[in-house]
């Protein structure tokens, strides 16, 4: 069977818009047509639960018009009616007022979930005298572009093809109550992220390494990590302090709407700054110990983390296979409720041969530059999961991603921005959105967060081979979260471009097989009463910024 542009007649399309439009489901159903037009009962599907809260009811009754006034005995009884209904929520009932539309308001007497509300609405709409019942939602100004003086600059968060459209996300949260551990080189006490920066240790147990003169300790700031010639190893380079930490911690939660600097992409989340990376670099055991420790887990010597970080950002990695001792971090971190998000590399080569991003039950990340298309030096392979802005400056510095750094050559100097490219700065704007989903839904696993991430990626707009899922993308990734959902990620096509087969379990929505676009599916029903499905991706409107 193929389907061309139009379904044949003989197939119905069950179009199920999965929240905010990244995927249309097409189910190709044998020997059912069409619904019969004549009918004109419907049956509502069930309402979603809706975030938010609200003390109020709106009532339409079918006997009254505009200016209308009930009869004292109808209204008593109406009241009878809505209060049986709210007391199963510890609520009750009281007329409010009537609207131009002859709709009544009730107030419920304290606010409760819009989902619950949804439900008292529900019973209440069984009277057959209802026209229609829903809660009086209270409704909040929408996110409107920051006042930050350089917002302008950070392409890579706009309502764009290849931004993260960070302000309809900002509509149903910032990322409050969520920590992002920072496992890096530390932190500098910028101006426009300190106030977001919460607790944090310094990890690095070599003295050599931590230039700061001593091991372990509680101060996590960044006192440099510039290298002169062939210090590192021979033929090494001699190189300024990176304070790469800071620009991270930048991306992921810089204070937003202060009229300075940057924005933030969880504006309202906490860093907390972990240090593993120093002079010449950071040894896998320190990091390891990062990983347990920003998760809650016991490291021995070091005094409990206060603030367990629900989100790990990692933009650091070397050569070769995974190591047993990353592997074993990784999978205590998540067993403590930690999504581990980790750079894929800066190398150009498969990220098979980077590690920690082939390790398993990471979120491996690939960068790309503002045209969309896969960034010269980023790694890439079937082990990345998704790719996200990480700048090209190839182009020009204004391509690379902006975020908070220090002037600084070797030791600290004053608050500074600067452009950075690489997989590195990619990461954290995936850790952002990690904490924005948990912030709008905390029961989220990690194993959920990645699901939703990559099935509610963007399609990419330029070539980016061996990428990942798609283009990440903030409004999709959050109101996947706050629906709940947790679809199977699809499989990658293995027929030539432009054609999808069949798969042999593509019997439900949740295991459709996926379409590019244009393409031609190719398949067979195998009975009167198979019904196979297919994914198309479906690029979502976006508001301007």
């Amino acid at each position: 069977m193929t389907l061309p542009t139009r379904a044949r007649a003989a197939a119905t399309l069950a179009v199920g818009l999965v929240l905010a439009s990244t995927t249309t489901t097409v189910a190709l159903a044998a020997g059912h047509t069409p619904a019969d037009a004549t009918r004109t009962t419907v049956t509502p599907p069930p309402a979603t639960a809706a975030p938010g809260a609200t003390d109020r009811l709106i009532v339409k009754y079918r006997a009254q018009g505009p200016g209308a006034t009930p009869g004292a005995t109808t209204q008593a009884s109406r009241l009878d009616r809505i209060e049986a209904a709210a007391a199963a929520y510890g609520a009750g009932a009281e007329h409010v007022r009537d609207t131009l539309q002859g709709a009544q308001v009730w107030s419920l007497g304290s606010s409760l979930p819009v989902a619950d509300v949804q439900a008292i609405a529900a019973q209440v709409a069984t009277d057959p005298t209802v026209e229609y019942a829903e809660p009086d939602r209270l409704m909040q100004p929408l996110a409107a572009a920051p006042d930050d003086t350089r917002w302008a600059e950070q392409w890579d968060l706009k309502s764009t093809a290849v931004g993260l459209d960070v302000l309809t996300a900002w509509d149903t949260t910032r990322g409050a109550g969520v920590n992002v551990a920072v496992i890096d080189t530390g932190y500098r006490p910028h101006a426009d992220v300190a106030a977001n920066i919460v607790g944090g240790y310094d990890l690095i147990s070599d003295t050599a390494v931590s230039n700061d003169g001593n091991g372990r300790d509680s101060d996590a700031s960044d006192p440099g990590d510039w290298t002169t010639t062939n210090q590192c190893e021979a033929g090494w380079t001699a190189r300024n302090s990176s304070w790469h930490g800071t620009h991270v911690a930048g991306t992921i939660a810089a204070v937003t709407g202060n009229g300075a600097g940057v924005a933030g992409i969880a504006p309202a989340a906490k860093v907390v700054p972990v240090r593993v990376l120093g002079t010449c670099g950071g040894y896998t055991s320190d990091i390891a110990d990062a990983m347990v420790w920003a998760s809650g887990g016991t490291v021995s010597g070091v005094p409990a983390n206060p603030n367990p970080a629900r989100v790990l950002n990692l933009s650091l990695g070397g050569s070769g296979t995974c190591d047993t001792t990353s592997q074993n971090a990784i999978t205590a971190a998540r067993a403590n409720g930690a999504v581990v998000v980790v750079a894929a590399g800066n190398s150009n080569v498969n990220v098979s041969g980077s590690s920690p991003a082939n390790c398993s039950g990471v979120i491996a990340v690939a960068a790309y530059g503002p045209t969309g298309a896969r960034a010269y030096y980023s790694n890439y392979g079937a082990l990345v999961d998704i790719a996200a802005p990480g700048g090209d400056t190839s182009g020009g510095s204004a391509n690379g991603i902006l975020s908070t750094l220090n002037s600084g050559t070797t030791t600290p100097g004053s608050d500074s921005y600067a452009f950075y490219q690489g997989t590195s700065m990619a990461t954290p704007h995936v850790a952002a959105v990690a904490a924005l989903m948990i912030s709008a839904k905390p029961s989220l696993t990690p194993d959920q967060v990645e699901a939703l991430i990559k099935s509610s990626a963007q399609p990419f707009v330029a070539t980016c081979s061996s990428c990942g899922a798609g283009m990440l993308d903030a409004a999709t990734a959050v109101a996947a979260a706050v629906g709940g959902t947790t679809p199977t990620p699809t499989p990658t096509p293995t027929t030539p471009a432009g054609t999808i087969a069949e798969s042999e379990s593509n019997n439900t929505r949740a295991t459709a097989d996926p379409a590019t676009r244009p393409s031609t599916f190719t398949g067979t029903l195998g009975s009167s009463s198979d019904t196979d499905y297919v994914s198309v991706p479906v690029p979502r409107a976006r508001r301007s910024p």
